[in-house]
């Protein structure tokens, strides 16, 4: 329960950096919304729902790089950048997942020394 005391405690301390950086606390969409952005340089007025959730699937798969999960394999004619599956995801229950999912959130914004 301590390893997940602590995770819960970084994460709250990543949104309100988050929140102090950019006016309101983001969820993990938002995140990952802007992981995709900062990983592609896209930035547009106006982003279609399919574009967002391109940006958002980078996001993913740049964040599951590190632990081996996907590899990036190509980066396409306008930039943006494909991967390659390594390895199945392990199963996990949605709070699995959510913890999982964070803990690489906070090794990504870690490493970007943010």
């Amino acid at each position: 329960m301590i390893a997940n005391d602590d995770l819960q405690q970084r994460w709250w301390n990543l949104e309100a950096k988050l929140a102090e950086r950019f006016g309101k606390k983001p969820d993990m969409e938002a995140i990952l919304f802007l992981i995709g952005m900062q990983e592609t340089g896209f930035m547009n007025e106006k982003i279609t729902k399919e574009q967002k959730q391109d940006l958002m699937h980078v996001a993913v798969c740049t964040l599951l790089s590190p632990s081996g999960y996907y590899e990036m394999d190509s980066v396409d004619e306008d930039g943006w950048p494909h991967f390659k599956q390594l390895k199945a995801m392990p199963d996990m229950n949605a709070f699995e997942q959510e913890n999982f999912l964070k803990d690489h959130v906070l090794l990504y914004f870690e490493n970007q020394d943010f």
